[in-house]
């Protein structure tokens, strides 16, 4: 277990990222995702290779990587964090970038354990991780939460929930006119019937999905644009406002486009984009990644109708069983369409060590909790 897996591989420099070497990483990363216990499309490789390669902060990325012989059976990006919550307290976590909205490692089905156990031995005899391990955005019904909670169990290692919140997800056998019917209120869905009638009187209203590739970059341009000119624009946190988030884009769309993961959605009047919409596929389940709006054309709500199209879309695809909203808790607009919900948990995890490292680190994984909990007293209070 943890072995080498290719000596071609050198360790990085004061990093756990290999010096990237072709096609020898992205195969394993690849046979990995496609036997992964849980789906989760931004540790994939079309995701995640565009976010090291793109984004400014995968520069202080280390990836944790747990074999078995040669065979790869975990993969855990974490970086070192000079703060946890309000706590002026360096941790090292799980690696979340600004545009990934799910944390769960990529582990081989059926060695979820197997790989926890590696991913906590090699942190714990890492002299660069300090303190505890801070993990965010896991699913807290999936395989890899519950065989970290055994595996911390099964090894005395204490272990601690910090966080959850549930967010919308899609998961029905119901076709998308009876969903649509189940779920939305008879109010709101006679509203939206009459708002789609009101925008057909300004133009052709056209729902189209991306299908050739040829088409990708003109696509990705219009979506860019699109969400630049809305708040996000405003507020400086459109993918358009950083040269690297731009790339990173546009590289992983491509990605996912070539492996047959992309879903792209939009609906045009007179032929100009008023709303998309992109989702990213991987094994069973799809992940709504972003939606840009025309905000002009607000009083429609464009974005409630181009999820009346990705609901359809959902729905009657074969390859999809269910899409995770990766919306922020209380999400009033996609919360109202959608039913099921699913629970996002954060843990705080001990490490272990020598020493006085080992001393240092159980002091604080105790001052942590500690201070939560007195926290959550005064709260009360």
């Amino acid at each position: 277990m943890d072995m080498a897996p290719d000596p071609a591989l050198k360790p990085a420099k004061g990093n756990l990222l290999p010096i990237l070497s072709g096609q020898t990483q992205d195969a394993r990363w690849a046979a990995l995702a496609d036997a992964a216990a849980e789906p989760n499309a931004f540790y994939a490789p079309d995701m995640f290779r565009a976010a090291l390669d793109h984004l400014d902060e995968s520069k202080s990325v280390r990836l944790i990587e747990v074999f078995d012989g040669i065979l790869l059976i975990g993969l855990l990006p974490v970086m070192v964090t000079t703060r946890h919550g309000r706590l002026p307290m360096a941790t090292v976590a799980n690696w979340m970038h600004a545009h990934c909205f799910l944390g769960t490692p990529m582990i081989r089905s059926g060695r979820e354990q197997d790989a926890w156990a590696g991913f906590l031995r090699q942190l714990d005899c890492a002299d660069w991780a300090p303190h505890f391990l801070h993990l965010r955005g896991l699913d807290a019904a999936g395989a890899n939460a519950a065989a970290l909670e055994a595996v911390c169990v099964t090894q005395g290692r204490p272990f601690r929930e910090i966080g959850r919140y549930d967010r919308a997800l899609l998961r029905s056998d119901l076709s998308a006119e009876a969903y649509w019917d189940a779920n939305v209120r008879p109010k709101k869905r006679k509203e939206i019937r009459r708002l789609q009638k009101r925008l057909a009187d300004l133009g052709a209203v056209e729902s189209r999905m991306l299908t050739d590739a040829v088409d990708l970059s003109h696509w990705c341009s219009e979506f860019l644009a699109l969400e630049s000119s809305g708040w996000k624009g405003r507020q400086k946190t459109a993918l358009s406002c950083a040269s690297h988030d731009a790339a990173f884009f546009r590289a992983a769309t491509a990605a996912a486009m070539a492996n047959g993961n992309l879903e792209f959605l939009r609906i045009d009047l007179d032929d100009r984009a008023i709303a998309m919409l992109v989702n990213f596929r991987h094994l069973d389940g799809a992940f709504s990644f972003k939606i840009a709006i025309d905000e002009e054309l607000g009083r429609f709500s464009p974005g409630v109708l181009i999820e009346i199209d990705n609901l359809r879309a959902v729905q009657t695809s074969s390859a999809i069983s269910w899409m995770d909203s990766c919306a922020a808790p209380d999400h009033a607009m996609i919360d109202s369409l959608w039913g099921e919900r699913r629970s996002i948990a954060q843990y705080r995890v001990a490490l272990r060590g020598s020493g006085v490292q080992r001393a240092h680190r159980a002091a604080a994984f105790t001052m942590a909790n500690a201070l939560e909990r007195f926290t959550a007293f005064i709260k009360g209070r």
